[in-house]
């Protein structure tokens, strides 16, 4: 019956529009909660301001975590890898002397290198995502503290110090920290190339089944191999934002932020099975 077809639509529509928004109107149901309930002082400005400043760690590495997990993987050494980016940047200051801009990049990139290293792992000796990434989480740290000698590493004050800072007076009608924007926008970069490139529709296609993708042509291992360099790239952006905050190199920092992170994911609607 046309009537009884046109309401099945529409109910199959409404679940896929809250099955998208469903997460979004539980966290903005949980913050009205405890506005009504909490002082005065959790509905302030300066207070929205610190929630977004604090979430823009996880949400950085979160982003990498999304790809990742979409590929049907997962990566435990988010918070090892954060750490020794924290370090790489401070040691880049610190004792090379490089400007912030390319000590931030050289963090990045080293985010980068350890998504390659654990891709390759992965990839050429197929072994399960869970047991190499437990092996880098350790790896990495120690190489953490080995950089540091197991201590804090001080590094000259700079622009990178203020990506996730309190904003000042003057500058209020910016709302947010830069360093708060630029994860805003990379979520929206990154939410648009998995859904309009090729590469995104291949990620979901090996999430779903990997062998069906593979005998649809799919390259699985260089897709892989991409993914986890990717999602290191967006560590190295949480170790950046860290060390914001921070201000120092900490090799002992970020525990436990793999949990977090993979929290962030399932929250916002990832499948641990991948797809």
């Amino acid at each position: 019956h046309p009537a009884a077809h046109g309401r099945l639509r529409a109910r199959e529509r409404l679940a896929g529009w809250l099955n998208v928004a469903g997460p979004l109107l539980a966290l903005l149901g949980i913050y009205l909660i405890f506005a009504l309930i909490g002082p005065d002082s959790f509905r302030s400005a300066g207070n929205l301001e610190t929630i977004f400043r604090q979430t823009a760690i996880v949400g950085a590495a979160a982003l990498g975590m999304t790809v990742i997990m979409i590929a049907g993987g997962i990566d435990l050494s988010v918070g090892s890898v954060v750490a020794l980016v924290t370090v790489v940047i401070a040691w880049l200051l610190q004792y090379a002397g490089l400007p912030d801009g390319w000590a931030a990049l050289a963090g990045i990139g080293a985010g980068a290198l350890c998504g390659l290293l654990t891709g390759v792992l992965i990839t050429r000796l197929r072994v399960v995502p869970f047991i190499v990434t437990l092996g880098m989480m350790l790896m990495v740290r120690g190489l953490a503290k080995a950089l540091a000698h197991s201590q804090k590493i001080d590094a000259p004050v700079g622009w990178l110090q203020q990506l996730v800072a309190s904003l000042p007076p003057d500058r209020r009608m910016q709302l947010l920290p830069v360093g708060v924007w630029l994860v805003i926008g990379l979520g929206v970069l990154l939410a648009v190339a998995l859904r309009t490139m090729r590469y995104g529709r291949h990620v979901f296609a090996i999430g779903s089944n990997e062998l069906t993708a593979r005998l649809c042509g799919v390259a699985v291992e260089r897709t892989k191999l991409i993914t986890y360099a990717l999602g290191g790239a967006f560590f190295g952006l949480a170790g950046l934002m860290l060390f914001s905050r921070l201000t120092v190199g900490d090799p002992t920092a970020a525990q436990g932020l793999e949990l977090d992170v993979i929290a962030a994911v399932v929250i916002g609607g990832g499948s641990l099975a991948g797809g």
